[in-house]
């Protein structure tokens, strides 16, 4: 059983979309790691390259997903050796050490892998290190031997990638996030009361809402079993910024986050930071200008999971036909921001 593959299927990862199939033996269809189906369990799931392997396994494809669209045949053969290798390997192996391995230049295994997988081999080989700690952490491993499995080499590295990879250590990931204390705030603005929640890395989550009670639910129901403190005076400085942002009385707010993401997610949210206020783009677009223009669905799944409104500014995306829809936090918000900010532009 490949952990790394049924931990992106249970996520629906799309970095690892056009990488492998996954086929359920208890109902005999196999589908795409993105597919909505309900998550099988992991000791039903055999995983496949492709669908050719999979139908000759005796599996059908799923007709939700249509695993048979993948364009998998056009994918070289050099390419699943890549990723065979930077699975199979201990240590991250270079650039230059991988294209060796493959057989193509450095410049055109960079640029063809990224195209095709969604992610640059570092970022890939980075998600399975990720994948391998997480599923080791939840097995019952201690934090020293899930480092090493996972190939981070040393405990310092894991602290280090933390924030950005999982949103806290490695040891409360592993108690569900327990050890984890996030103070919050709630302050009035000028689309009602927004919720501010921080770690000491960052802001952890941003909320706008109606009701005080209801925005601190959602919270408990994001963090269940960390430490939550009621402190306004410590986010003071930040919701200070948020809310003479929305009163068109300063500057959009660029603060340090401490938000967990896949590779997928970490890569639209940091395209979202660099559109200016004011201006707009759309699922399409922006998918497009991430290296895939048929991820437009991932893209909006990525900008409905943001948990920091307004700082990952997801509001500034909108229909291909100029509609605005799909806001967390509500269509009439989202049409007020996007007002205030022509404004002020």
């Amino acid at each position: 059983m490949n952990s790394s593959y049924y931990d992106a299927l249970s996520q629906r990862n799309p970095a690892f979309d056009g990488i492998f199939l996954y086929a359920v033996t208890t109902t005999g269809v196999f589908c795409r790691p993105t597919c909505k189906s309900r998550r099988p369990l992991e000791r039903n799931v055999r995983f496949f390259a492709d669908p050719a392997a999979a139908r000759a396994a005796g599996f059908r494809a799923c007709k939700r997903c249509r695993p048979d669209d993948t364009n998998f045949d056009a994918q070289p053969e050099w390419l699943a050796q890549a990723c065979r290798f930077l699975e199979a390997a201990e240590a991250t192996p270079t650039l230059d050490e991988l294209a060796d391995h493959v057989g193509v230049s450095r410049a055109h295994l960079q640029r063809s892998f990224t195209r095709a997988v969604g992610v640059s081999p570092k970022r890939y080989a980075a998600t399975l290190r990720e994948a391998r700690l997480r599923t080791s952490l939840r097995n019952g491993a201690t934090v020293s031997e899930a480092t090493y499995a996972s190939g981070f080499g040393s405990s310092s590295r894991v602290y280090d990638a933390a924030s950005v990879k999982i949103g806290m250590t490695p040891a409360s990931y592993r108690r569900g996030a327990s050890g984890l204390t996030v103070a919050y705030g709630i302050t009035p603005s000028a689309l009602g009361p927004v919720l501010i929640a921080a770690t000491e890395r960052g802001i952890c989550h941003v909320a706008l809402g109606d009701d005080e009670d209801v925005l601190e639910r959602e919270l408990r129901a994001s963090f269940p079993k960390a430490t939550l403190e009621r402190s306004d005076d410590r986010v003071e400085s930040a919701a200070s910024a948020l809310v003479r942002y929305l009163a068109s009385e300063g500057p959009w707010p660029q603060l340090p986050l401490d938000v967990r993401a896949t590779a997928f997610q970490a890569r639209v949210w940091e395209a979202l930071t660099h559109l200016a206020p004011g201006s707009t783009t759309t699922y399409g677009e922006l998918a497009a200008a991430l290296g895939d223009p048929r991820a437009t669905r991932a893209v909006a799944r990525a900008c409905a999971t943001n948990p920091v409104a307004l700082l990952i500014p997801c509001h500034r995306v909108i229909a291909k036909n100029g509609d605005v829809r799909g806001y967390r936090w509500g269509i009439e918000r989202k049409i007020r921001l996007l007002d205030i900010e022509r404004s002020a532009s």
